[in-house]
């Protein structure tokens, strides 16, 4: 596995999954605004706490658990996947290093975070055996091969094609290779329970509210209303209108959730991921317990759909489902969740890659004190802390080069 270019989170160090702050702040303490509720906002307001900055975390909605619509960063498989490609079209090298060294950064610290069995368990985090399936020997694509020496260093590493038959996959579905090591794997509903409580209980206030317009062009009243110093950024597919950013479109992604109790096929607690061999094609065979009995199934994920209109009626999840079931066919008997069987939202992907710097627009000759962290698309839970190390990077060169005026 390669080294990151950046050092890893230390668990207990720099952040603690404890309920007070590492750093407790004081009244003079920089107050950081962040708006966006999601698990991008959430852990970048983790690392400010314990940072020993004072928090506020605006959202226009924040994680709910009926059958109705859910938030994204609820409906996300989140299972950690080394990047084999950027959250955008048009990814660098050196745009995918970067993305690598974000996702290496999470890892650790959620492989910290398993090794606290109370805590992970809040949290609904496992690290479960992910592997990942090809239609061609990895070491025909330069992309995928590279991707996969540098797992290597990832706990449970094994390049073995006799995984094929030992998981009774389907011999006509065409996967020839094969890998697999342990990856972090988040129940969504308990790890935004999780990181919701943690924040309040770190002292940061919860705050639901609505935000339209420009940040720039009320960055000052935004400021002055939530006496905060700094504007963190985290509001994913908002920012198209908050950042003013035209290269942010939406991602719509689904997938289906069936009972994995053991009843009608024996349980599954490994994740299975199937690569394309078609560029551009983004729906991929995707199989991860969510839970103990709960198995996710998928993946779709349509370019510039807005609407989540979807149903498990709707041709391309059926197709979806064929797919997954013709890969296991021991699936073909699974059931659909009753109370929701059909999980999707709208992901931000960003024409040029994550967004994590600070507001390049300024006021006249001012600069601005906005700090931007968003458009990770299907990667929000794979980059999550390495992303709000970057971000908090950037808070702490503002607040100390540039202290606000106290009022």
């Amino acid at each position: 596995m390669s080294s990151p270019a950046v050092p890893l989170l230390g668990l207990g160090e720099q952040f603690s999954p404890n309920p007070e702050p590492l750093r407790k702040p004081s009244s003079s303490s920089p107050h950081i605004l962040v708006i966006g509720g999601g698990v991008t906002g959430l852990t970048t307001s983790w690392l400010l706490m314990d940072k020993g900055y004072r928090v506020t975390v605006v959202s226009k909605e924040w994680a709910s658990y009926t059958k109705s619509q859910r938030l994204t960063s609820q409906i996300a498989a989140a299972l950690w996947e080394y990047p084999s490609a950027g959250c955008g079209p048009e990814t660098s090298p050196e745009k995918l290093r970067k993305l690598r060294d974000w996702a290496l950064q999470s890892y650790n610290v959620y492989c910290g975070l398993v090794e606290q069995p109370e805590v992970s368990e809040r949290m609904g985090l496992k690290l479960r055996p992910l592997y990942s399936f090809f239609p061609y020997p990895i070491e025909t694509n330069e992309i995928e091969h590279e991707r996969m020496l540098e797992c290597r260093g990832l706990r449970g590493f094994r390049h073995d094609r006799r995984i094929i038959d030992d998981l009774k996959i389907n011999k006509s579905s065409g996967v020839v290779d094969v890998f697999e090591h342990l990856s972090p794997c988040i129940d969504t509903d308990h790890g935004m329970e999780f990181l919701m409580d943690l924040m309040r209980t770190k002292g940061a206030t919860l705050v639901a509210d609505t935000i339209y317009g420009d940040l720039l062009e009320q960055e000052e009243k935004l400021l002055t209303k939530y006496q905060a110093d700094i504007l963190v950024n985290a509001t994913g597919l908002s920012s198209r209108e908050l950042a003013r950013d035209p290269t942010l479109s939406s991602a719509r992604g689904a997938v289906l959730r069936v009972i994995n109790d053991g009843t009608d096929f024996e349980r599954i607690s490994h994740a299975i991921v199937v690569a394309t061999d078609i560029p551009d094609n983004y729906n991929l065979i995707f199989i991860v317990p969510r839970n103990d009995d709960t198995l996710v199934l998928g993946a779709i994920t349509e370019l510039d759909e807005w609407q989540t209109d979807l149903t498990v009626n709707s041709p391309i999840v059926q197709k979806m489902r064929q797919q997954c079931d013709e890969f296991v066919p021991a699936l073909k008997k699974a059931r659909l969740d009753p109370d929701y069987p059909l999980a999707q939202g709208l992901r931000p992907l960003r024409k040029e890659e994550v967004r994590v710097e600070r507001e390049q627009r300024k006021h006249g000759s001012k600069a601005s004190r906005i700090v931007h962290v968003y458009g990770h698309s299907v990667a929000g839970w794979t980059l999550a802390f390495g992303t709000a190390a970057e971000c908090v990077r950037l808070v702490e060169q503002v607040a100390k080069s540039e202290p606000r005026p106290r009022l």
